[in-house]
This record gives C-alpha cells, structure tokens and sequence, in this order.
C-alpha cells in the first residue's frame, strides 16, 4: 500500500512507544506508517506527495480543549465589534469605537465584546446613565472581556423584554439599583443570554458561515486541528451545518451545549462524527475575578482598581449555585449521558464541585466518565488530589498570568495569591493529565505562549510569578496535545502521530525543547494539516 503523503522531519511523535521519528506516510486521511526515513520510503509510490520539512519540528496538531469557536468567529467576525485588550488597548480609543459605532448603526443596535477595565485603564463606569446617554434611540450591549457580565441601555432592555419584575435565572443575576429596579448589567450566562439573545439573531446571522470559516483559518494559523466550543447554543447548528456543506470548517470541533434550561436542545451525547460533534454540557460554579465574582477563601483587596469594579473592601462572592441546584443540573445531564465541565476559578468553587460530584457518583455510574473542571485558577493541592481521585481531569488557563499577572499581584488579591494562580504544577504533581487552554475571544488561540508560560511563568511584563507552578516543557506539549485530546475523548483519534490516527499535524520553525522558554510563544507555524490536507502555510 503507497501513501498519499510523505512527510520528513525532526517528528515528536507523543507516543510512547516511538516518540520521536524521522517520517511518517498518510493514505486517505490517516496515519499509515511512523518510522525512520528508509522504512517511510518503502511506501512511496509514483503519485505521492513528499514534504521534507528539514530542521523544522513536526508535532500532532494542538488541541484548544478549553474555547469557544463559534463564540470567537462571531466575536470577531464583524457584526460584534471587537473592544478587546489585545486588539484596542487604549481606553479612550475604546470610548471612539463605541460612540462611532452606535452613531452608524441606527435601529439596528450596536455590540461590544471585550471590555476590561484592568487592562485598558480609564474606563468610565458603565452605568445606565452612561450608556442612555450614548444611545438613548438604540439597543447598545457591552460584553465584558470575560464574558461573564454585559452592560445594556434602557433601549436594550425593553428588547430583550427586561424589566424590574423580571426574577434572576438559576446560576446568574440582574444588577439592581436601590429600589430593586435593573441597573443596567447582569452577571453570568443565564442572565447574560437573556440580554444578548435578540441582538445576538439582529447582528450575527447575516454573516455568521463568513466568520466559521475565518475562524477555522485562524486556528489554524496557531497550528491548532482541534477545538472545543464550551458555550454552544443549538441556534448555531444551521450555520455550522452550512459552512461545513461548503467544506470550509478545517478544524475539528467537539461540542458543549451550556446548561440553561432556556438553551437546551434535544441533541444526544456523541451525536455527530470526528469532524464535529457533541460530548458535553457546561455548568458555571462561579463566576470571573475580574468582575468580582470569584468565589474564594481570599478576599478582594481595596485599592483602585477593585474600587472601580465597585468591589467592596475584603469582598467574597458567593458560588453561583447551592449545593442542591447544581446537584440537580449536574444528575439530569450526567444520567443522560453528557460528559460534564464546569467552570470553577476560586477555591470555594472548586470545593462546591467536588462536593457536588462526590454525591454525584457515589450513586455509580460510567467509569470512564473523564468530568472536567475549567480554569481552576486558585484550587489547592489537596482538592487537586481529590480531584484526581474520583477520576476528575482539569484544564487550566496560563494566559491569566501572562496577561493579568501584574494585575492579580497588584490590584486584585496581592503576590501571595498571584504566586499560585493557574497552579500548572501543583495539577501536574496530582498525577491527572491535563490540558491548557485560552478560553478563546477571551484571549487569542495560542497554544505556543500557553506552552511557553507554563514553563516560564513569565507575564507579558515579565515578572515570573511562581516559579514553583512551572512544569517542563515536554508535559506542557502534551497538555496542548493528546493530554487535551484526552479530555475531549479524542485520544483514540488525534493527539499523537502513530498509525491508524488522523494526520493531523503542525509543522514549526523550531522545536519548543530547544528555545528559551520565553521565545515559544514567538515560534512560527509553518504549515497545518488535517487529515493529511495542508489547511494552512504554503
């Protein structure tokens, strides 16, 4: 049997029983052989395709295990207007944006995705006063960088059908002004799809195939085959279904609808094939720190930057659920047959969902069940442990110190906390495979920076905040490989370069092993493959 494709290089195979390689042959789609360049020539036939990548590093294609694909194609596919830090920094630019955008957008409404006011620093409050007076004739919605609060006007409300009567949903809640009447805000997905719902069908639709298939380009770009989306709304599946008609998603996505009962679909656990499909149901135990729901031992300092939150003075938000809600949500999917993953950043979240799931299967069930935890951004080393005892895997998010490093250290919790946020380490020293991740739009797809941090724990500033959470650089391969294909019950498919998988792989200029590690994150992608198709590079 000839192959299709030869490729020739420095290969990292990720499997253990040849981890490194000199080619490898692809025949329809799918790994044929791994071996030395003699063995791998053996299969070349008159028709194949040889790409001899020289020096360059040859690894599986990265997995995001932890994104929102959809969520950052619409964020950045024109109809929302995007006010992220990484893309407009300046606070007073952001203001222009805003101004000049409702300006031109009329009756039909204006969206914002990114606001942050710990990174552009000047922000006006977002008050109801505030946006009334940007846009008093038009529906105006500003989504937080997080993505777990938004700002609407008077405007926005009445379209969405909100008002002073209407009850917070299960698991989030309306901001309120004095008299108990909306002030203009509201926190967490069940109360935060309530408002962007409406615009959302106004100013994605349109364009939203469009904005997939840049998508898939952009991950693709980051050397990234694979992707999760963490917040599917059922609504998208026309659009989905679509633009894979036209062959254009090039990346392969599993699916996680969120658990509000108002966005549920009659959807079945793995339906769908390898390209895409459906695995698994979010849950949100809390919420994010910076907006001051983290739910945690630690408080809120006081100092500017928490003022300006309106975060008051040794501040401790509550979790999102009582024990009993999220048992609940978490018995009916898991009984069904859903994989779950639940987001949980303080530590008090975190001991919430190990309770909650500690009852969950003391009633038995599957054993392979693989239950996910997301971000874990202050979980202590014996909840890791606990974790990895009832077979609980965790992602983790190394862009919170690379980008908000200085940020927690200075104005949020102080160095003590910093030192030990996104505890790498600490989850790799537990024993349980993990993943890491970038929660993209909330920051850019860049498995490389993820790798290079987690092994530098360097902010963008360059402050080395906790040395003692830094893991080697091979197991941060692996966390952005097949470890994070592991989560996504993917392993048997991708994640590694050994017959009978997918070739589904990315070749970079250098090898990550033998950079500084602080120079990772600038390696070059020099071309992207998905089942042996060249979807990126020339």
């Amino acid at each position: 049997m000839t192959a299709d494709l030869i490729v020739r290089g420095r290969l990292t195979t990720l499997d253990p029983a040849r981890p490194s390689a000199e080619a490898l042959a692809v025949r329809d789609g799918r790994i044929l052989a791994v071996g030395s360049a003699a063995e791998i020539d053996a299969l070349r036939g008159r028709a194949t395709r040889v790409l001899d990548t020289g020096d360059a590093c040859v690894l599986p294609g990265f997995v995001e295990a932890h994104g929102h694909f959809i969520g950052d194609a619409v964020v950045q596919g024109g109809g929302i207007v995007d006010i992220r830090p990484v893309t407009v920094a300046d606070a007073g630019r952001v203001v222009e944006l805003i101004r000049a955008t409702v300006a031109g957008r009329g009756a039909a409404g204006a969206f914002f995705n990114g606001w942050d006011p710990l990174l552009q620093r000047g922000l006006p409050e977002p008050g109801p006063a505030w946006l009334d007076a940007l846009a008093p004739d038009t529906p105006l919605v500003i989504m937080h960088n997080s993505g777990h609060s938004v700002y609407f006007n008077s405007v926005a409300a009445r379209r969405a059908g909100l008002s002073r009567d209407t009850p917070d949903p299960a698991g989030g809640h309306f901001g309120r002004t004095a008299d108990g009447g909306l002030d203009g805000s509201a926190y967490e997905p069940p109360a935060t799809s309530m408002v962007t719902g409406p615009l959302l069908r106004d100013v994605i639709a349109p364009g939203i195939v469009t904005a997939l298939v840049a998508g898939s380009g952009r991950a693709n770009a980051a050397g990234v085959t694979m992707m999760s989306e963490m917040g599917f709304h059922p609504g998208y599946g026309p659009a989905l279904a679509a633009a894979r008609q036209e062959g254009a998603i090039s990346v392969r996505l599993r699916l996680y609808e969120v658990s509000t009962p108002a966005l549920r679909s009659d959807a079945t656990p793995g339906e769908g094939d390898d390209l895409v499909r459906r695995i698994g149901v979010k849950t949100w135990a809390d919420g994010s720190p910076w907006v001051g729901n983290l739910a945690a031992s630690f408080p809120y300092l006081d100092t500017e930057a928490t003022r300006a939150l309106g975060v008051p003075p040794g501040h401790r938000a509550p979790a999102n659920y009582t024990p009993d809600e999220l048992l609940e949500i978490s018995r009916a999917y898991f009984d069904a047959g859903w994989q779950l993953a639940c987001h949980a950043n303080g530590d008090e979240a975190v001991a919430l969902v190990l309770d909650v799931w500690e009852r969950l299967l003391s009633r038995g069930g599957r054993p392979d069940h693989r239950l996910r935890m997301e971000h874990v951004s202050s979980m202590r080393p014996e909840q890791f442990a606990r974790a990895h005892a009832m077979g609980i895997t965790c992602s983790l998010f190394p862009d919170h110190v690379y980008y908000w490093g200085e940020v927690l250290a200075d104005d949020l919790f102080g160095p003590e906390v910093a030192e030990r946020w996104a505890p790498i380490g600490t989850a790799v020293r537990s024993g349980m495979r993990i993943s890491l991740h970038n929660d993209s739009p909330v920051t850019p797809v860049e498995p490389l920076r993820n790798i290079g941090v987690a092994v530098s724990r360097l902010t963008r500033g360059g402050r080395r905040l906790g040395a003692g959470e830094s893991i080697g650089v091979e197991r941060a391969i692996r966390a952005q490989t097949i470890d994070a294909a592991y989560q996504l019950f993917a392993d048997d498919i991708v994640g590694s370069l050994e017959a009978g998988k997918y070739a589904d792989l990315v070749v970079l200029e250098a090898d990550p092993r033998d950079v500084a590690p602080e120079e990772i994150g600038d390696i070059a992608v020099l071309a992207t493959f998905l089942e042996g198709r060249q979807v990126h590079g020339e």
